[in-house]
Protein backbone atom coordinates (compact mmCIF):
# COMPACT_ATOMS: atom_id res chain seq x y z
CA UNK A 1 0.00 0.00 0.00
CA UNK A 2 1.23 3.46 -0.70
CA UNK A 3 0.60 6.79 1.38
CA UNK A 4 -2.36 8.33 0.92
CA UNK A 5 -5.02 11.53 1.81
CA UNK A 6 -8.53 11.72 3.17
CA UNK A 7 -10.90 14.50 5.02
CA UNK A 8 -11.49 11.47 8.07
CA UNK A 9 -10.27 8.58 9.41
CA UNK A 10 -12.28 5.98 11.50
CA UNK A 11 -10.23 3.62 13.36
CA UNK A 12 -13.38 0.22 14.29
CA UNK A 13 -15.54 -0.66 12.14
CA UNK A 14 -18.46 -1.66 14.72
CA UNK A 15 -21.48 0.07 15.53
CA UNK A 16 -19.83 3.38 17.47
CA UNK A 17 -17.18 3.31 14.41
CA UNK A 18 -19.72 3.01 11.31
CA UNK A 19 -22.58 5.49 13.08
CA UNK A 20 -19.56 7.80 13.01
CA UNK A 21 -18.07 7.60 9.54
CA UNK A 22 -21.52 7.82 8.06
CA UNK A 23 -22.48 10.66 10.44
CA UNK A 24 -19.33 12.19 8.66
CA UNK A 25 -19.77 11.82 5.35
CA UNK A 26 -23.13 13.62 6.07
CA UNK A 27 -21.26 16.69 5.92
CA UNK A 28 -19.55 15.98 2.64
CA UNK A 29 -16.61 14.42 4.08
CA UNK A 30 -14.64 11.46 2.45
CA UNK A 31 -13.96 8.73 4.58
CA UNK A 32 -12.01 5.67 5.15
CA UNK A 33 -12.64 2.92 7.73
CA UNK A 34 -9.86 0.82 9.15
CA UNK A 35 -10.94 -2.54 10.43
CA UNK A 36 -7.81 -4.99 11.65
CA UNK A 37 -10.16 -8.05 11.32
CA UNK A 38 -11.28 -9.71 8.08
CA UNK A 39 -14.60 -8.83 6.07
CA UNK A 40 -16.00 -12.14 8.02
CA UNK A 41 -14.96 -11.00 11.42
CA UNK A 42 -15.51 -7.17 10.78
CA UNK A 43 -17.62 -5.28 13.55
CA UNK A 44 -15.81 -5.48 17.06
CA UNK A 45 -17.64 -6.62 19.69
CA UNK A 46 -21.30 -4.86 18.46
CA UNK A 47 -21.23 -8.49 15.80
CA UNK A 48 -21.14 -10.72 18.97
CA UNK A 49 -24.14 -8.56 20.99
CA UNK A 50 -27.65 -9.93 21.01
CA UNK A 51 -28.41 -6.40 19.13
CA UNK A 52 -30.34 -4.81 22.58
CA UNK A 53 -30.20 -1.11 22.41
CA UNK A 54 -31.75 0.31 25.73
CA UNK A 55 -33.21 4.00 24.63
CA UNK A 56 -35.68 6.32 26.28
CA UNK A 57 -39.35 6.13 25.01
CA UNK A 58 -42.47 7.45 26.56
CA UNK A 59 -45.40 4.63 25.26
CA UNK A 60 -46.30 2.34 22.59
CA UNK A 61 -46.72 5.33 19.84
CA UNK A 62 -42.35 5.58 20.39
CA UNK A 63 -41.89 1.50 20.05
CA UNK A 64 -44.35 1.75 16.93
CA UNK A 65 -42.16 4.44 15.00
CA UNK A 66 -39.01 2.63 16.14
CA UNK A 67 -40.41 -0.60 14.60
CA UNK A 68 -43.24 0.11 11.93
CA UNK A 69 -43.16 -3.43 11.22
CA UNK A 70 -45.22 -4.57 13.69
CA UNK A 71 -48.89 -5.78 13.01
CA UNK A 72 -51.80 -4.54 14.60
CA UNK A 73 -52.20 -8.19 16.41
CA UNK A 74 -48.39 -7.62 18.02
CA UNK A 75 -49.29 -4.31 18.92
CA UNK A 76 -52.35 -5.25 20.90
CA UNK A 77 -50.99 -7.90 22.71
CA UNK A 78 -48.01 -6.33 24.00
CA UNK A 79 -47.96 -4.18 26.96
CA UNK A 80 -44.42 -1.93 26.30
CA UNK A 81 -44.76 0.12 29.40
CA UNK A 82 -42.73 3.33 29.12
CA UNK A 83 -39.13 4.60 29.64
CA UNK A 84 -38.51 7.53 30.51
CA UNK A 85 -35.53 9.85 30.62
CA UNK A 86 -35.92 9.88 34.38
CA UNK A 87 -35.55 6.23 34.47
CA UNK A 88 -32.81 5.92 32.51
CA UNK A 89 -30.96 8.41 34.75
CA UNK A 90 -31.98 6.47 37.81
CA UNK A 91 -30.31 3.18 36.02
CA UNK A 92 -27.31 4.92 35.72
CA UNK A 93 -26.97 6.61 38.56
CA UNK A 94 -28.02 3.30 40.49
CA UNK A 95 -25.66 0.86 38.47
CA UNK A 96 -22.51 2.77 38.75
CA UNK A 97 -23.28 3.66 42.23
CA UNK A 98 -23.58 7.44 41.22
CA UNK A 99 -19.83 7.67 39.73
CA UNK A 100 -20.99 7.90 36.24
CA UNK A 101 -19.83 11.24 34.53
CA UNK A 102 -22.83 13.21 34.26
CA UNK A 103 -22.28 15.63 31.61
CA UNK A 104 -21.66 11.89 29.39
CA UNK A 105 -24.75 10.91 31.30
CA UNK A 106 -27.08 13.48 30.18
CA UNK A 107 -26.05 13.14 26.40
CA UNK A 108 -26.35 9.26 26.27
CA UNK A 109 -30.14 9.61 27.41
CA UNK A 110 -31.17 12.56 26.06
CA UNK A 111 -29.85 12.04 22.73
CA UNK A 112 -31.02 8.53 22.58
CA UNK A 113 -34.25 8.17 20.99
CA UNK A 114 -33.56 10.97 18.16
CA UNK A 115 -30.14 8.63 17.56
CA UNK A 116 -32.39 5.80 16.78
CA UNK A 117 -34.37 7.29 14.56
CA UNK A 118 -31.04 8.66 13.03
CA UNK A 119 -29.98 5.06 12.34
CA UNK A 120 -33.33 4.06 11.07
CA UNK A 121 -32.31 6.32 8.24
CA UNK A 122 -29.35 4.59 7.87
CA UNK A 123 -30.50 1.48 7.01
CA UNK A 124 -31.21 -0.21 10.93
CA UNK A 125 -34.47 -1.58 11.74
CA UNK A 126 -35.14 -2.79 14.91
CA UNK A 127 -38.05 -4.80 16.04
CA UNK A 128 -39.61 -5.90 20.15
CA UNK A 129 -37.51 -8.70 22.49
CA UNK A 130 -40.01 -10.69 22.47
CA UNK A 131 -39.64 -13.54 24.80
CA UNK A 132 -36.42 -12.61 26.09
CA UNK A 133 -37.43 -9.44 27.44
CA UNK A 134 -41.01 -10.14 27.70
CA UNK A 135 -43.36 -12.99 28.85
CA UNK A 136 -47.06 -13.72 28.08
CA UNK A 137 -49.18 -13.52 30.76
CA UNK A 138 -52.85 -13.69 30.22
CA UNK A 139 -52.13 -13.52 26.74
CA UNK A 140 -49.85 -10.42 26.78
CA UNK A 141 -46.72 -9.72 26.50
CA UNK A 142 -45.51 -7.60 29.52
CA UNK A 143 -42.10 -6.06 28.85
CA UNK A 144 -39.82 -5.26 31.79
CA UNK A 145 -36.63 -4.41 32.55
CA UNK A 146 -36.30 -0.95 30.36
CA UNK A 147 -34.53 -2.95 27.30
CA UNK A 148 -37.45 -3.37 25.32
CA UNK A 149 -36.05 -3.15 21.30
CA UNK A 150 -32.97 -5.17 19.47
CA UNK A 151 -31.63 -4.43 15.68
CA UNK A 152 -32.84 -7.39 13.61
CA UNK A 153 -30.35 -9.34 12.87
CA UNK A 154 -28.91 -9.19 16.08
CA UNK A 155 -25.06 -7.41 16.51
CA UNK A 156 -24.38 -9.24 12.90
CA UNK A 157 -27.22 -7.70 11.49
CA UNK A 158 -26.86 -4.14 12.70
CA UNK A 159 -23.00 -4.07 11.50
CA UNK A 160 -24.32 -5.24 8.19
CA UNK A 161 -26.73 -2.76 8.40
CA UNK A 162 -24.23 0.12 8.93
CA UNK A 163 -21.72 -1.46 6.24
CA UNK A 164 -24.82 -1.67 3.54
CA UNK A 165 -25.67 2.03 4.28
CA UNK A 166 -22.02 3.31 4.24
CA UNK A 167 -20.87 1.02 0.72
CA UNK A 168 -24.08 3.28 -0.65
CA UNK A 169 -22.48 6.95 0.44
CA UNK A 170 -19.14 5.59 -0.68
CA UNK A 171 -16.95 5.02 2.39
CA UNK A 172 -14.31 2.90 1.79
CA UNK A 173 -13.58 0.32 4.39
CA UNK A 174 -9.65 -1.43 4.44
CA UNK A 175 -9.59 -4.49 5.92
CA UNK A 176 -6.51 -6.30 7.76
CA UNK A 177 -5.75 -2.77 8.50
CA UNK A 178 -4.24 -2.20 12.17
CA UNK A 179 -3.88 2.11 12.84
CA UNK A 180 -0.91 1.80 15.19
CA UNK A 181 0.00 5.38 16.04
CA UNK A 182 -0.96 8.82 15.08
CA UNK A 183 0.98 11.34 13.63
CA UNK A 184 0.57 14.82 15.58
CA UNK A 185 2.35 18.21 16.25
CA UNK A 186 1.75 21.14 18.72
CA UNK A 187 -1.20 21.57 16.44
CA UNK A 188 -2.91 18.50 16.79
CA UNK A 189 -3.92 15.29 15.06
CA UNK A 190 -2.63 15.15 11.17
CA UNK A 191 -3.00 11.44 10.07
CA UNK A 192 -2.38 7.70 11.37
CA UNK A 193 0.24 4.95 10.41
CA UNK A 194 -1.05 1.67 9.25
CA UNK A 195 -0.09 -1.63 8.80
CA UNK A 196 -2.15 -3.46 6.48
CA UNK A 197 -1.32 -6.84 5.34
CA UNK A 198 2.12 -6.57 6.56
CA UNK A 199 3.06 -3.17 4.92
CA UNK A 200 3.05 -0.31 6.90
CA UNK A 201 1.85 3.20 5.00
CA UNK A 202 0.40 6.85 6.45
CA UNK A 203 -2.98 8.53 5.66
CA UNK A 204 -2.55 11.86 5.85
CA UNK A 205 -6.00 13.44 7.04
CA UNK A 206 -7.60 16.50 8.58
CA UNK A 207 -9.54 14.45 11.89
CA UNK A 208 -9.07 10.78 13.27
CA UNK A 209 -12.01 8.97 15.17
CA UNK A 210 -11.08 6.32 17.51
CA UNK A 211 -13.41 3.35 17.70
CA UNK A 212 -11.79 0.44 17.97
CA UNK A 213 -12.79 -0.93 21.38
CA UNK A 214 -11.14 -1.55 24.92
CA UNK A 215 -8.78 -3.47 26.07
CA UNK A 216 -10.18 -6.99 26.91
CA UNK A 217 -8.24 -8.21 24.62
CA UNK A 218 -5.26 -8.06 25.78
CA UNK A 219 -4.30 -10.14 28.32
CA UNK A 220 -1.13 -8.19 29.89
CA UNK A 221 -3.40 -5.15 29.86
CA UNK A 222 -6.17 -7.05 32.12
CA UNK A 223 -3.84 -8.37 34.75
CA UNK A 224 -2.24 -4.77 35.06
CA UNK A 225 -5.42 -2.42 35.09
CA UNK A 226 -8.44 -4.97 36.68
CA UNK A 227 -6.04 -7.61 38.92
CA UNK A 228 -4.84 -10.44 39.54
CA UNK A 229 -6.71 -13.43 37.88
CA UNK A 230 -8.05 -11.44 34.66
CA UNK A 231 -5.51 -12.92 32.65
CA UNK A 232 -7.38 -16.48 33.11
CA UNK A 233 -11.05 -15.10 32.30
CA UNK A 234 -12.76 -15.64 28.65
CA UNK A 235 -13.47 -12.87 25.92
CA UNK A 236 -17.09 -12.72 24.95
CA UNK A 237 -16.14 -10.99 21.60
CA UNK A 238 -13.22 -10.17 19.09
CA UNK A 239 -9.87 -11.19 19.37
CA UNK A 240 -8.69 -7.77 18.31
CA UNK A 241 -9.76 -5.20 20.50
CA UNK A 242 -6.01 -4.66 22.51
CA UNK A 243 -6.39 -1.38 23.37
CA UNK A 244 -4.45 0.45 20.47
CA UNK A 245 -6.73 3.43 20.17
CA UNK A 246 -6.18 4.10 23.88
CA UNK A 247 -2.48 3.92 23.59
CA UNK A 248 -2.25 5.85 20.04
CA UNK A 249 -4.50 8.63 21.78
CA UNK A 250 -2.65 8.37 25.09
CA UNK A 251 0.77 8.57 23.77
CA UNK A 252 0.26 11.84 22.60
CA UNK A 253 -1.04 13.41 25.46
CA UNK A 254 -4.78 12.11 26.22
CA UNK A 255 -6.18 11.88 29.10
CA UNK A 256 -7.11 8.40 31.02
CA UNK A 257 -11.07 8.60 32.71
CA UNK A 258 -12.72 6.47 33.89
CA UNK A 259 -13.27 2.85 35.38
CA UNK A 260 -9.96 1.36 34.39
CA UNK A 261 -10.46 -1.68 36.98
CA UNK A 262 -13.61 -2.24 35.92
CA UNK A 263 -15.48 -4.11 33.02
CA UNK A 264 -18.41 -5.36 31.80
CA UNK A 265 -18.26 -9.38 32.54
CA UNK A 266 -20.53 -12.17 32.57
CA UNK A 267 -21.91 -15.35 33.35
CA UNK A 268 -20.11 -17.46 30.04
CA UNK A 269 -19.78 -21.29 28.86
CA UNK A 270 -16.84 -22.73 31.10
CA UNK A 271 -15.81 -24.83 27.71
CA UNK A 272 -16.67 -21.66 25.20
CA UNK A 273 -13.20 -20.31 23.56
CA UNK A 274 -10.81 -18.17 24.51
CA UNK A 275 -12.38 -15.60 22.46
CA UNK A 276 -15.49 -15.18 21.06
CA UNK A 277 -16.81 -17.42 18.13
CA UNK A 278 -18.97 -15.34 15.38
CA UNK A 279 -20.95 -18.12 14.51
CA UNK A 280 -22.00 -18.63 17.79
CA UNK A 281 -22.25 -15.11 18.90
CA UNK A 282 -23.34 -14.28 22.43
CA UNK A 283 -24.99 -17.57 22.74
CA UNK A 284 -22.14 -18.78 25.33
CA UNK A 285 -23.76 -15.85 28.01
CA UNK A 286 -25.96 -18.18 30.55
CA UNK A 287 -28.80 -15.58 31.65
CA UNK A 288 -31.44 -17.48 33.22
CA UNK A 289 -30.05 -17.74 35.87
CA UNK A 290 -32.37 -15.61 38.05
CA UNK A 291 -35.03 -17.81 38.49
CA UNK A 292 -32.42 -20.60 39.19
CA UNK A 293 -29.23 -21.17 41.77
CA UNK A 294 -25.56 -20.45 41.16
CA UNK A 295 -23.21 -22.76 43.09
CA UNK A 296 -19.69 -22.61 43.63
CA UNK A 297 -16.75 -25.32 43.68
CA UNK A 298 -17.65 -25.53 47.33
CA UNK A 299 -21.37 -26.33 46.94
CA UNK A 300 -22.31 -23.05 47.95
CA UNK A 301 -23.93 -20.17 46.85
CA UNK A 302 -22.43 -17.35 46.50
CA UNK A 303 -24.62 -14.32 45.37
CA UNK A 304 -28.36 -12.98 45.67
CA UNK A 305 -29.36 -14.60 42.24
CA UNK A 306 -32.54 -12.57 42.37
CA UNK A 307 -31.56 -9.50 43.53
CA UNK A 308 -32.72 -7.54 40.79
CA UNK A 309 -33.50 -7.87 37.18
CA UNK A 310 -30.83 -9.91 34.56
CA UNK A 311 -30.27 -6.76 33.37
CA UNK A 312 -28.94 -4.92 35.64
CA UNK A 313 -26.59 -7.88 37.47
CA UNK A 314 -25.55 -9.64 34.74
CA UNK A 315 -22.76 -7.66 33.60
CA UNK A 316 -21.80 -7.54 37.23
CA UNK A 317 -22.10 -11.34 37.70
CA UNK A 318 -19.21 -12.54 35.74
CA UNK A 319 -16.70 -11.10 37.57
CA UNK A 320 -18.38 -13.18 41.20
CA UNK A 321 -17.73 -16.09 39.27
CA UNK A 322 -14.29 -15.30 38.36
CA UNK A 323 -13.42 -15.18 42.09
CA UNK A 324 -14.56 -18.61 43.26
CA UNK A 325 -12.45 -21.45 43.43
CA UNK A 326 -11.40 -22.62 40.13
CA UNK A 327 -12.93 -19.28 38.51
CA UNK A 328 -16.83 -21.40 37.84
CA UNK A 329 -19.67 -22.09 39.09
CA UNK A 330 -22.80 -24.19 37.90
CA UNK A 331 -26.45 -22.82 37.29
CA UNK A 332 -28.74 -25.15 39.05
CA UNK A 333 -32.36 -25.55 37.40
CA UNK A 334 -35.22 -27.86 38.10
CA UNK A 335 -38.22 -28.78 36.18
CA UNK A 336 -40.43 -25.78 37.18
CA UNK A 337 -37.57 -23.82 35.63
CA UNK A 338 -36.08 -25.65 32.61
CA UNK A 339 -39.15 -24.83 30.09
CA UNK A 340 -38.09 -20.78 30.71
CA UNK A 341 -34.68 -20.96 29.88
CA UNK A 342 -33.57 -18.43 27.47
CA UNK A 343 -32.63 -20.32 24.18
CA UNK A 344 -28.32 -19.67 24.36
CA UNK A 345 -29.29 -22.80 27.17
CA UNK A 346 -30.15 -25.19 23.93
CA UNK A 347 -27.46 -24.72 21.81
CA UNK A 348 -25.22 -27.38 20.73
CA UNK A 349 -21.83 -26.29 22.44
CA UNK A 350 -23.20 -26.03 25.78
CA UNK A 351 -21.83 -27.65 29.26
CA UNK A 352 -24.74 -29.48 30.62
CA UNK A 353 -25.59 -31.94 33.30
CA UNK A 354 -29.02 -33.94 34.17
CA UNK A 355 -30.60 -36.00 36.53
CA UNK A 356 -33.55 -37.22 37.88
CA UNK A 357 -32.37 -36.94 41.37
CA UNK A 358 -30.50 -34.32 43.58
CA UNK A 359 -28.33 -36.67 44.66
CA UNK A 360 -27.35 -38.01 41.31
CA UNK A 361 -27.31 -34.96 40.06
CA UNK A 362 -24.66 -33.80 42.86
CA UNK A 363 -22.69 -36.73 41.24
CA UNK A 364 -22.40 -35.06 37.64
CA UNK A 365 -21.00 -31.55 39.36
CA UNK A 366 -17.59 -31.81 38.08
CA UNK A 367 -15.39 -29.86 40.67
CA UNK A 368 -18.55 -29.54 43.19
CA UNK A 369 -18.63 -30.78 46.68
CA UNK A 370 -21.42 -33.37 46.58
CA UNK A 371 -22.04 -33.13 50.29
CA UNK A 372 -21.63 -29.50 50.53
CA UNK A 373 -23.90 -29.28 47.50
CA UNK A 374 -26.92 -31.31 49.17
CA UNK A 375 -26.50 -29.44 52.08
CA UNK A 376 -27.15 -26.25 50.51
CA UNK A 377 -29.94 -27.12 48.40
CA UNK A 378 -31.71 -28.88 51.58
CA UNK A 379 -31.08 -25.51 53.24
CA UNK A 380 -32.16 -23.35 50.50
CA UNK A 381 -35.24 -25.18 49.74
CA UNK A 382 -36.02 -25.17 53.54
CA UNK A 383 -36.13 -21.49 53.28
CA UNK A 384 -37.91 -20.45 50.01
CA UNK A 385 -41.13 -18.43 51.22
CA UNK A 386 -43.66 -20.85 49.34
CA UNK A 387 -46.72 -18.82 50.11
CA UNK A 388 -45.07 -15.88 47.63
CA UNK A 389 -46.21 -16.18 43.88
CA UNK A 390 -43.89 -16.68 41.59
CA UNK A 391 -43.78 -13.66 38.73
CA UNK A 392 -40.83 -13.60 36.55
CA UNK A 393 -42.26 -10.35 35.15
CA UNK A 394 -41.88 -8.09 38.23
CA UNK A 395 -39.29 -8.30 41.43
CA UNK A 396 -41.78 -10.90 42.81
CA UNK A 397 -40.60 -10.65 46.58
CA UNK A 398 -40.50 -14.10 46.82
CA UNK A 399 -37.75 -14.99 49.00
CA UNK A 400 -35.46 -16.81 51.30
CA UNK A 401 -35.15 -16.22 55.03
CA UNK A 402 -32.51 -17.30 57.17
CA UNK A 403 -29.63 -17.90 54.85
CA UNK A 404 -26.16 -15.88 54.61
CA UNK A 405 -27.01 -14.98 51.41
CA UNK A 406 -31.03 -14.70 50.87
CA UNK A 407 -32.17 -15.09 47.48
CA UNK A 408 -34.73 -11.97 47.60
CA UNK A 409 -36.67 -12.42 43.82
CA UNK A 410 -37.72 -15.74 41.93
CA UNK A 411 -36.60 -17.80 45.05
CA UNK A 412 -38.47 -21.56 43.41
CA UNK A 413 -37.70 -24.66 45.70
CA UNK A 414 -35.04 -27.31 43.49
CA UNK A 415 -37.63 -30.00 44.07
CA UNK A 416 -39.28 -31.28 40.66
CA UNK A 417 -37.02 -33.32 38.37
CA UNK A 418 -35.88 -33.38 35.87
CA UNK A 419 -33.08 -31.33 37.05
CA UNK A 420 -30.29 -29.26 34.50
CA UNK A 421 -27.11 -27.56 35.43
CA UNK A 422 -24.75 -25.36 33.50
CA UNK A 423 -21.48 -24.71 34.05
CA UNK A 424 -19.91 -21.11 33.38
CA UNK A 425 -16.86 -19.23 34.51
CA UNK A 426 -16.40 -15.70 33.30
CA UNK A 427 -17.01 -13.63 30.08
CA UNK A 428 -15.33 -10.12 29.82
CA UNK A 429 -17.23 -8.06 27.18
CA UNK A 430 -15.37 -4.85 27.67
CA UNK A 431 -13.34 -2.74 29.62
CA UNK A 432 -15.05 0.67 31.37
CA UNK A 433 -11.32 2.59 31.57
CA UNK A 434 -10.66 4.67 28.40
CA UNK A 435 -10.16 7.93 27.32
CA UNK A 436 -11.89 11.37 28.30
CA UNK A 437 -13.84 13.01 25.55
CA UNK A 438 -15.96 16.02 25.51
CA UNK A 439 -19.35 14.82 25.39
CA UNK A 440 -20.90 17.71 23.17
CA UNK A 441 -17.97 17.39 20.25
CA UNK A 442 -16.64 13.74 21.04
CA UNK A 443 -13.06 15.12 20.91
CA UNK A 444 -10.47 13.54 23.22
CA UNK A 445 -9.25 15.86 25.92
CA UNK A 446 -5.76 16.11 27.10
CA UNK A 447 -3.79 16.17 30.08
CA UNK A 448 -5.12 20.18 30.43
CA UNK A 449 -8.92 18.47 29.65
CA UNK A 450 -8.38 20.77 26.60
CA UNK A 451 -9.24 19.58 23.26
CA UNK A 452 -6.52 17.52 20.34
CA UNK A 453 -7.56 19.35 17.43
CA UNK A 454 -8.32 16.49 15.27
CA UNK A 455 -8.75 13.76 17.65
CA UNK A 456 -12.29 12.36 18.62
CA UNK A 457 -13.48 9.11 19.81
CA UNK A 458 -16.56 6.56 20.51
CA UNK A 459 -17.63 3.14 21.61
CA UNK A 460 -15.89 1.41 24.42
CA UNK A 461 -12.42 2.74 24.21
CA UNK A 462 -14.23 6.55 25.72
CA UNK A 463 -14.10 6.30 29.67
CA UNK A 464 -16.60 7.63 31.93
CA UNK A 465 -19.53 6.29 31.53
CA UNK A 466 -20.10 3.18 33.45
CA UNK A 467 -18.38 2.12 36.76
CA UNK A 468 -18.69 -1.34 38.16
CA UNK A 469 -21.97 -2.60 36.52
CA UNK A 470 -23.98 -1.51 33.76
CA UNK A 471 -27.75 -1.65 32.77
CA UNK A 472 -27.68 -4.18 29.87
CA UNK A 473 -28.11 -2.41 26.03
CA UNK A 474 -26.94 0.44 27.16
CA UNK A 475 -23.61 -0.11 25.42
CA UNK A 476 -24.37 -0.46 22.08
CA UNK A 477 -26.83 2.77 22.76
CA UNK A 478 -23.82 4.83 23.80
CA UNK A 479 -21.96 3.98 20.88
CA UNK A 480 -24.36 4.96 18.68
CA UNK A 481 -25.08 8.68 20.18
CA UNK A 482 -21.17 9.12 20.66
CA UNK A 483 -20.42 7.85 17.06
CA UNK A 484 -22.86 9.85 15.54
CA UNK A 485 -21.55 13.12 17.63
CA UNK A 486 -17.73 12.53 17.44
CA UNK A 487 -18.58 11.62 13.12
CA UNK A 488 -19.92 14.83 12.74
CA UNK A 489 -17.70 16.89 14.59
CA UNK A 490 -14.77 15.18 12.84
CA UNK A 491 -16.80 15.62 9.31
CA UNK A 492 -17.46 19.39 10.11
CA UNK A 493 -13.47 20.29 11.14
CA UNK A 494 -12.19 18.09 8.22
CA UNK A 495 -15.01 20.38 5.96
CA UNK A 496 -13.89 23.55 7.63
CA UNK A 497 -10.24 23.24 6.58
CA UNK A 498 -10.71 22.92 3.01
Amino acid sequence: MQDTSTDVVVVGAGNAAMCAALSARESGANVIVLEWADPENRGGNSAYTAGNIRTVYNGKEDIVALCPDLSEEEISISDFGTYTEDKFYDDMGRLTEYRTDPDMCEALVTKSLDTMHWMRTKGVRFLPIYGKQAYKIDGRFVFWGGLTVSAWGGGPGLVDALHEQAEKEGIEVRYHARGFELIADDDGVHGIKVKQNGKTYTIACKSVVLACGGFESNAEWRTRYLGPGWDLAKVRGTRYNMGDGIKMAMDIGARPHGNWSGCHAVGWDYNAPEFGDIHVGDNFQKHSYPWGLMINAEGKRFVDEGYDFRNYTYASYGRKVLEQPNQMAWQVFDNKIIPMLRDEYRIRQVTKVRANTLEELAEKLDGVNKEGFLREIKAYNEAVRTDIKFDPNVKDGRRTEGLPIDKTNWANTLDEAPFEAYQTTCGLTFTFGGLKINPETGAVLDASDEPISGLYAAGELTGGLFYMNYPGGTGLMAGAVFGKISGASAGKQAMSNQ
